[in-house]
């Protein structure tokens, strides 16, 4: 995997194969910033990244000046490769190893941006666990957003807050925001 765009561009980083991990392939994190790009300063917006993995997602956000990353795994593995890399490029970059789930149901801190890449294979059920905890405990903030990435034969229209899907080969991102007041 490589950094798309920022202070670190074109870098590579290798994550150990032993991994639990899918990372989101180039072309589809860079499709995923540049609609980002067109919302968010990213030196003005927090970041949670969920399913963090080997934290592809949040290295984009710190190359691009994102000065609050929250990362949440479960597996150890992968926390430990988030550190070290986050510590050998200087990225601000913090986390937690926790079960999601769990993580969400007792988090009270509000984010701009939560990004969720949970397992594909997920069960219809545990996918919709993600957007209905995040919207419950009111975690993302007022212009805040949520994107889940998942296989684009897994269809999330249905759900609460769900405002769009964009189609990247076999990758797709649903978009949750709180629904406005008007």
């Amino acid at each position: 995997m490589r950094i798309v765009s920022g202070k670190y561009k074109g870098r590579r980083i290798t994550a150990p194969k032993k991994l639990p991990v899918r990372p989101t392939t180039d072309m589809a994190k860079e499709s995923l910033f540049n609609i980002l790009n067109n919302h968010y300063y990213f030196d003005e917006i927090s970041v949670l990244d969920l399913f963090a993995g080997t934290g592809n997602i949040s290295y984009e956000f710190a190359s691009r000046g994102t000065e609050q990353i929250t990362c949440v795994d479960q597996n150890f593995g992968c926390i430990r490769f988030i550190n070290e890399t986050a510590e050998s490029f200087d990225m601000p970059i913090q986390t937690i190893k926790s079960d999601v789930f769990k993580f969400l149901e007792k988090s009270s801190s509000k984010t701009s941006i939560i990004f969720a890449d949970p397992p594909y294979d997920f069960s219809l059920e545990l996918f919709t666990k993600i957007p209905t905890l995040v919207f419950e405990n009111n975690l993302l903030e007022e212009e805040g957003l949520l994107i889940l990435e998942h296989s684009k034969h897994t269809d999330l229209s249905h759900i609460a807050n769900y405002s769009h899907s964009k189609n990247y080969g076999g990758n797709m991102f649903s978009f949750f925001e709180i629904e406005s007041k008007e």
